[in-house]
């Protein structure tokens, strides 16, 4: 499968009614992105919007980045995989992650171990039972990974990792730990604005949900400590310069594509950029991603 070099990742769905969502993702395939992705929160599940990105769009690969599995049974979610991988051919990838122990509790299931969570999860999907016409070829699937165990699982099992909201040095890490075979999505928060301060800004108020419940998924910023440096204090007035630098490509067209290259060098195969502006909640990004689009691919 051909997902391209960078792709886009986006939350802005989430707020639209569906016309709006289905013109901004032909938009986003004629300007020659490689992959949509998506995340799966408290609007639309994971694959009825895959299926409506795919039908909308014409050639783009669409990604859900990623489906949490305690919202899911595993059983249908592989009949959903399946009916998807058959129907639009090579436009498929299946993002999988564990979430966080307070969605789990939210859907009255057990929180254990995320890597053997992960894997008895992927077990059941490979063991469902379905009669729906095989696909040429199966999706290929993607973990949400961090840590050593699940990067080593995402190597072992799947097709690729792909780590959310991380510095450039997690990129590096990760590359370590799956291999030079292994495909690495690396994603990116992108500001687009000439001027320095007002871009770190407007990255400050994107970074507030992360920084505001960065203990509800403690791995992600014991990583970050562990690879950066930081520490509480950096967590405090809205996050320190260094923090929000570390989690945001900002500046003009060059300054940006600039920090995406970074992603590249240090190991990944495929960079998602998230386009954040000053608005009150997430956006697609249009304006941006049209500007970027001539430098970026």
């Amino acid at each position: 499968m051909e997902i391209g070099r960078v792709g886009v990742w986006t939350w802005g769905f989430d707020h639209l009614p569906w016309a709006q969502v289905a013109d901004a993702a032909r938009e986003v395939d004629e300007l020659g992105y490689g992959t949509l992705w998506f995340g799966e929160g408290t609007g639309r599940d994971a694959p009825t919007q895959s299926a409506l990105l795919l039908g909308a769009t014409r050639r783009i690969v669409v990604a859900p980045g990623v489906v949490s599995i305690p919202r899911h049974e595993p059983t249908t979610l592989a009949r959903a995989e399946r009916t998807l991988a058959e129907a639009f051919p090579g436009r498929f990838v299946l993002g999988l992650g564990v979430g966080a122990k307070v969605i789990a509790d939210e859907v009255g299931r057990a929180w254990t171990s995320p890597a053997a969570t992960m894997a008895g999860f992927l077990d059941a999907m490979d063991a469902a039972r379905t009669t729906a016409p095989a696909p040429a070829t199966p999706a290929p699937r993607v973990l949400a990974a961090l840590g050593p165990r699940m990067l080593e699982l995402a190597a072992k099992r799947t097709w690729g990792a792909h780590p959310f909201l991380m510095p450039v040095e997690h990129t590096a890490y990760a590359r370590e730990r799956v291999g030079p075979d292994t495909l690495l999505v690396a994603h990116q928060n992108v500001v687009l604005d000439p001027d320095r301060g007002r871009a770190r800004e407007t990255a400050r108020t994107a970074l507030a949900g992360f920084i505001a419940n960065v203990h509800v998924a403690p791995s992600r910023w014991r990583m970050m400590r562990q690879l950066r440096g930081f520490d509480e204090s950096d967590l405090a007035d809205g996050g320190s310069d260094r923090l929000v630098d570390a989690l945001t490509a900002f500046g003009d067209v060059d300054a940006v594509t600039a920090q995406v290259q970074e992603q590249f060098a240090a190991g990944a195969d495929h960079v998602c950029i998230s386009i954040v502006t000053p608005e009150p909640h997430p956006v697609v990004g249009l304006a941006a991603l049209r500007e970027l689009a001539p430098a970026m691919l």
